[in-house]
């Protein structure tokens, strides 16, 4: 490296003497970082199993999401960054990561009524993080001291090596985890074969699952950042296999732009496929690809002539397809109004854009020196894109009051007939602004949007209001349901949990049949005339009412005697079992 590094901390240890595989002279050898790496990464998948784990039908609770995406992010970027010198300050950017991710977490599963945390603004925080991580290890590196906050003048060599070599780091471990676990699976069944069942039967735990794949991902990346000039082999290696697809790429996108000269956009339109979404992916790989051509600085860039012209055109043709995105959501937002997913697509059609005025500008002042010109550009745009992913992510703009507002005028004005309104999306991801328009909806004097605005709310899950029904008023499950044997009872979990069930949570005829004290067998019919849907409802050891036959005694495990067929008795014993019938006719396998 030839830009100036900052001193080494006071508090770093004095570089051992023992011959170093670092990429930087600055980080001294770490021996025993695999080791630390694999043990904080299990500590954290134990942590991280204790906290998600739940019945799979009940939501998890927000604190719970949050606390466990801020232990993981917190400990995958402190081991992707950390070095022995300043490991304070990367400990520092990794709590601060996992506070901020853990908080956006809780705001996402509290948003809308399924809990889950994982929705765009989750995404748009992992993008951050993403694009920070590499930042905070350039200035890591050059800063004098810590009130150093000159982002834009940091070296780009340095920057964009940071980046590519955690992506083939993270690769790379990841695909240790998934060889890590073939390994101790083929040990198991061996020793499986012997009587031996300790290692198949710990792997059938899921802590154990969350710890191995924790261990054997912190110790990957210890052991192949203790030899980054390895790992700055591999990624130059990749790179180089990368640069080889720019010039197929960007014949495939002269081609393709020259065709629509000719064809026009409406064929991109029939095609049935979503066209702001190809061509985003493919201007991505179009900027992946040109930058594999023209390197980490000038001294990297590619000397073939065929990858130096490839690299401009690539660039260049960032703009239209961004501009062919953008329009495409364009059009959706007018004949369709705004959704979340909507908006979003919209901000990456933008950001697309940015990168594709960044290259054309970049092209047009350097010509066959373009990447001179690019590389400060894109310094400048992945600051900005972390910044404004940061700002998405938090709790500042929603998207679903912007939804709700947009979707409600439609309605009121007859552009979106009642039939067309999309009331799971209003119900389910347009957040409170959503639900609350509902409730005023269910207040209306048009009986027919009432009554719709009364299905979406009371529906337990968004598949309810989809199909050919779609958000039809059901009479209350009481008035819906039949209890037998007449007269018993259904304890308020079991009736819970078979509301909530796929048999009878849109069942216009629903019955409850019981089969003994711990199971219950639900059947559950849309129409008249249509299929049956059966399943059991069952309490399990814990006490909890579940729908499936959790109640199904486990067999024996003990050894049989040895027989000898020889001598042995023979008899025919006759088993009696039971089912259940609907008019006669068998309507579940048969059980006991």
């Amino acid at each position: 490296m030839t830009e100036s590094i900052a001193p080494t901390a006071p508090d770093s240890p004095a570089k051992s003497s023992s011959a170093s595989a670092r990429l930087d002279d600055s980080d001294p050898p770490w021996p025993l970082r695999p080791w630390i790496m694999a043990a904080i990464c299990a500590v954290a998948g134990l942590a991280f199993h204790l906290l998600i784990d739940h019945h799979y039908q009940d939501a998890l609770a927000h604190w719970r999401s949050a606390l466990a995406t801020g232990i993981a992010a917190a400990t995958v970027v402190f081991v992707l960054g950390v070095e022995r010198r300043r490991w304070h300050w990367a400990l520092g950017f990794a709590l601060g990561w996992g506070v901020i991710l853990g908080l956006i977490a809780r705001t996402t599963a509290a948003y809308n009524i399924q809990g889950n945390p994982v929705e765009w603004p989750f995404w748009s925080g992992i993008l951050a993080v993403l694009v920070a991580t590499p930042l905070f290890q350039t200035r890591r590196d050059v800063a004098p001291d810590w009130r150093f906050w000159k982002l834009w003048t940091m070296p780009y060599e340095r920057l964009h090596s940071h980046a590519w070599t955690d992506a083939v780091i993270g690769a790379a471990s990841l695909a240790f985890v998934g060889i890590t676990f073939l390994l101790t699976v083929l040990i198991g069944q061996m020793f499986k074969l012997i009587g031996i069942n300790l290692i198949f039967d710990l792997l059938n735990d899921e802590w154990f699952g969350w710890m191995l794949a924790g261990a054997a991902f912190g110790g990957a990346v210890g052991l192949l950042r203790e030899r980054d000039k390895l790992v700055a082999t591999l990624q130059r290696l990749v790179m180089i296999v990368l640069a080889v697809l720019a010039p197929v790429l960007a014949v495939a996108l002269v081609l393709f732009l020259l065709s629509l000269a000719g064809t026009g956009l409406q064929k991109l339109w029939d095609s049935g496929f979503s066209t702001a979404a190809v061509m985003m992916a493919v201007a991505a790989f179009a900027v992946l690809l040109a930058n594999a051509v023209i390197g980490n600085g000038g001294d990297d860039r590619a000397t073939s002539p065929a990858l130096r012209w490839a690299a401009p055109v690539l660039a260049v043709a960032v703009l239209p397809l961004a501009g062919i995105a953008y329009y495409s959501m364009h059009l959706r937002v007018v004949q369709y109004g705004w959704t979340p997913e909507r908006i979003w697509g919209v901000i990456a059609a933008l950001i697309a854009l940015a990168y594709g005025i960044a290259g054309l500008w970049a092209v047009a002042r350097g010509r066959r020196h373009f990447d001179d010109w690019l590389r400060p550009l894109q310094q400048k745009l992945a600051i900005g894109l972390a910044l404004l992913a940061l700002f998405l992510a938090l709790p500042i703009l929603d998207f679903g009051a912007i939804s709700t507002r947009d979707q409600l005028a439609r309605l009121k004005s007859g552009a979106t007939p009642v039939e067309k309104f999309d009331w799971a999306a209003m119900a389910f991801d347009f957040g409170p602004s959503g639900r609350a328009a509902l409730t005023d909806l269910a207040r209306s004097p048009q009986k027919v949007r009432a009554d719709a605005a009364k299905a979406a709310l009371a529906a337990k899950n968004r598949w309810d209001l989809n199909g050919p029904r779609g958000a039809l008023l059901l009479k209350p499950l009481a008035e819906r349901l039949r209890v037998l044997p007449e007269g018993r009872a259904l304890p308020p979990e079991a009736l819970d949990r078979i509301a909530g069930s796929y048999m009878c949570s849109r069942a216009k005829a629903c019955v409850a049949l019981w089969l003994d004290d711990k199971r219950i067998g639900v059947l559950g019919q849309n129409e008249p005339g249509d299929a049956l849907n059966f399943d059991f409802v069952t309490r399990n050891d814990a006490g909890q009412w579940v729908q499936g036959d959790w109640a199904k005694p486990a067999r024996a495990n003990a050894k049989r005697p040895a027989v000898d067929l020889s001598t042995a008795q023979i008899e025919v014993e006759t088993v009696t079992q039971r089912r259940v019938l609907v008019n006669g006719e068998p309507e579940s396998g048969t059980f006991e």
